[in-house]
């Protein structure tokens, strides 16, 4: 089945129900128009036949001599014809012979029995007698009327009157032709109408179409350029903004952590550039697990997998419920992670994680670890060596107190502060404060 496109489908629309309007349009104002023509042309036939019956007695009535009908009755024929009572108007007697008539026809036969015939055929369809008889002739479109008239003691002769309908046909051409121009008008406003559309509804949405295929493709650096002024165009930027979102969430997965799904250290050093470049306060804190190799060498990399897992867990929950919804969170690798806040929360965060870290570790430890609060493992000299419960230290670097001009500046100052931190036995947490 063939796919009809959208400009062609909206074309075919508007012209389908503009031909629609049309014709209904059409049809009503031809009915209305020819039901007051025939209103008028029955007013007008009603009327025109009684001036003519009523005329006809009165100048027929106590003739002395029927001789002088002919002339009375061809002075009022081309009297009637010419006020414009009747179109046509013949009289003619019951033996078919033309006493007077303004018809030529009429004129050049000079007799009709065929309308005596009609008049009886009429005369008989209506028992009940009446003053006239009726019919339409759509040989010459007209409206034929048929009255008996009464001459003398009981001479009988018959008027046929002719009122014309021929001015229903042409007032339905007057109707109609302007009406044909009005289609032909919409057409080409149809047209107008399509090609309009093409710029300006048409063509944005396939030009939005085929950036979706692109995108969908793996182009993520496309960018639509829609100028309608409309809601086309706040799609086409919203489209563009979903692929600034799609390109990020690709370089976040494609850097994230496999362990954690928390992103790696390239994510976190542009994370740490832009805060610098935005001009934002921040504090950067790296956390580190205490005695977590020789958990690992205890227990195997599995549990150690788990603990890693364990510790992004802390650290989410608590950047969730103290920090701020926009907070970072970053696993550099083992078990080393990286988190950036604001500096009014950084406390409740940092009290929060080792809060929940010291509270649930021991979760990972046999009971008999556990009893003796430490681990107990050779080293490589052979003596005992004992590593207490796992603890984590959080060392915090801010642009609070002094300028930070790199995400290599940050890091060393850093690895000073972890340096001191990790001095204190229990999970603890210590912010660099010099100027």
């Amino acid at each position: 089945m063939t796919k009809l496109n959208l400009q062609l489908r909206i074309t075919i629309l508007i012209t389908a129900l503009s031909v629609l309007f049309i014709s209904i349009f059409t049809f009503i104002q031809l009915r209305n128009h020819i039901e007051r023509l025939n209103a008028y042309n029955n007013y007008r036939a009603r009327v025109g036949t009684i001036i003519v019956k009523t005329t006809l007695e009165m100048m027929t009535k106590n003739l002395p001599s029927e001789d002088t009908l002919p002339n009375i009755f061809q002075a009022a024929v081309e009297s009637f014809g010419r006020e414009g009572v009747v179109d046509k108007i013949s009289i003619i007697s019951m033996d078919g012979i033309v006493l007077a008539t303004n018809d030529s026809l009429m004129q050049e036969l000079g007799e009709s029995k065929e309308e005596i015939g009609i008049y009886s055929r009429l005369a008989s369809e209506n028992p009940d007698g009446s003053w006239f008889n009726s019919t339409i002739n759509p040989n010459t479109r007209s409206i034929d009327i048929y009255i008996p008239l009464y001459a003398g003691t009981n001479s009988k002769y018959i008027a046929k009157l002719s009122f014309s309908t021929a001015n229903i046909v042409k007032a339905t051409k007057d109707i109609l032709i302007p009406l044909i121009l009005t289609a032909v008008a919409v057409m080409i406003g149809n047209l107008i109408l399509g090609y309009v559309l093409s710029k300006t509804v048409v063509k944005p949405i396939e030009d939005l179409n085929k950036a979706t295929k692109e995108i969908a493709s793996g182009n993520l650096d496309l960018r639509v350029s829609i100028n309608t002024n409309d809601e086309i165009q706040e799609l086409g930027d919203t489209l563009n903004l979903m692929t600034m979102a799609l390109k990020r969430m690709k370089e976040t997965a494609e850097n994230a952590n496999p362990l954690t799904k928390l992103p790696g250290n390239n994510i976190i050093r542009r994370e740490v550039e832009r805060q610098i470049k935005s001009g934002n306060k921040f504090v950067a804190i790296h956390a580190d697990l205490d005695n977590f190799k020789a958990y690992n060498d205890r227990y195997g990399i599995a549990k150690g997998d788990d603990i890693i897992k364990f510790t992004s867990r802390v650290l989410e929950n608590s950047v969730k419920s103290k920090g701020n919804p926009h907070d970072f969170i970053g696993h550099e690798g083992g078990d080393d992670f990286f988190l950036i806040t604001t500096p009014d929360k950084a406390n409740a965060v940092a009290e929060n994680i080792m809060s929940e870290f010291d509270s649930n570790i021991k979760k990972f430890y046999s009971e008999e670890d556990i009893a003796a609060g430490c681990i107990q493992e050779t080293d490589r000299r052979g003596q005992m060596v004992k590593f207490p419960i796992m603890t984590i230290s959080l060392a915090g670097v801010t642009n609070v107190h002094r300028s930070i001009s790199s995400y290599g500046e940050l890091t060393n100052i850093a690895v000073g502060v972890k340096h001191k931190v990790k001095m204190d036995p229990k999970s603890s947490f210590l912010v660099d404060r010099r100027k």
